[in-house]
């Protein structure tokens, strides 16, 4: 069957899908608010940041959707900041191990220490992915997740040498953080869901602001905010496997807010960025035919900055990865001629 949907980048026309799909996401999803007025703001900001001419990375915000090529339906979101922590602090704790020993018990004390660090000044950051659930079971979420990085590869002068990426914390079925409950609540008279509403709209520098500056021994924390720490929601753990199997470690970094894991990355080193080609595209008459699915599964992604263009095909690989044949219906969806270029990393069976 012909692929049918692609990524590009967003524009202030799309507030009102966006705006829907912002009504979806449930507590914790800062990055895309469920408000009119911020969405706007985001999507002027992100349609500015495309348009502008730069040599490196000035603090820009990139919003990308998913839409399907026939309806115009917009199906999912992701986002990507070229440069955080350096016009004001990108606060996380920093989760480390600290040893004490008595002499006279004869006994060495481990515990845990939380540690409030600006240490991501500077790195890129993804984030704002959402699909809608209908979706979730179609492999686009790799798509969606994966065109950043093709973008960021083909406009690699706009982004730093790391990118990170925060994912949810934890959270009760009912919706609130163990880790907010246990913890940061105690400096603020907020419900989490209030919390939650203002972190989306203004970021996490109130927390900063108003939580205590020295470390924070893990074992005074009650027992569920202690094990919520760096453990992702629930809808979160296949994210950070994907994430894992790109390239992103985590290294004991966790939001203020809910204690989500942060995951860090050098940009070089991440599998699309490493492993993706440019290559001349070519439309292959002989597999236009609807149900033929054999060959290389591949990512693609086309045109620069507001023409970004990223899709998914089977095709062939040819001429030392040179070359590369595509259905006609796919050269279509990525707005490709014969012998147009594209960049393109593959894919394993099963996961694109």
């Amino acid at each position: 069957m012909p692929e049918s949907w692609f990524v590009r980048p967003a524009t202030t026309a799309d507030l009102d899908a966006v705006y829907d799909l912002a009504g979806q996401t449930g507590p914790g999803f800062t990055n895309l608010p469920h408000d009119r007025d911020a969405l706007h703001a985001r999507l002027d900001r992100s349609q500015r940041s495309f348009e502008a001419q730069l040599s490196h990375p000035d603090d820009e915000l990139y919003m990308f959707v998913l839409q399907e090529a026939g309806s115009g339906r917009i199906g999912g979101t992701a986002l990507i900041f070229s440069s955080v922590g350096t016009k004001k602090p990108f606060y996380s704790y920093k989760l480390t191990r600290l040893s004490q020993h008595s002499r006279q018990l004869d006994r060495i004390v481990t515990t845990s220490v939380l540690n409030l660090v600006n240490d991501f000044a500077g790195a890129s950051e993804v984030g704002g992915l959402f699909l809608i659930p209908e979706l979730r079971r179609s492999g686009l979420g790799v798509l969606l997740a994966r065109s950043r990085y093709l973008f960021m590869a083909m406009h690699r002068e706009r982004f730093g040498k790391e990118v990170l990426t925060e994912l949810r914390g934890w959270q009760e079925p009912e919706g609130v953080s163990p880790f907010w409950e246990g913890l940061t609540r105690r400096f603020f008279d907020l419900e989490f869901a209030e919390a939650d509403r203002f972190h989306a709209l203004n970021g996490n520098q109130f927390i900063a602001d108003l939580m205590p500056k020295h470390p924070i021994y893990t074992i005074l924390l009650p027992p569920e905010a202690q094990q919520a720490i760096g453990k992702p929601h629930a809808s979160g753990a296949a994210a950070m496997k994907l994430l894992a199997a790109e390239g992103f470690r985590y290294d004991g970094y966790v939001d203020l807010f809910d204690a989500g894991p942060t995951m860090q990355a050098n940009v070089d080193e991440l599998r699309a960025v490493k492993d993706g080609r440019s290559a001349m595209a070519f439309a292959d008459p002989a597999r236009s035919v609807e149900g033929k699915d054999t060959g290389q599964r591949m990512l693609l992604a086309a045109g620069r900055l507001l023409d970004f263009r990223a899709w998914r095909s089977t095709g062939q690989i040819e001429d030392e990865a040179r070359t590369i044949r595509l259905p006609a219906s796919d050269m279509a969806l990525g707005r490709l001629d014969d012998g147009d270029t594209a960049f393109f990393v593959t894919t394993p069976q099963g996961t694109n």
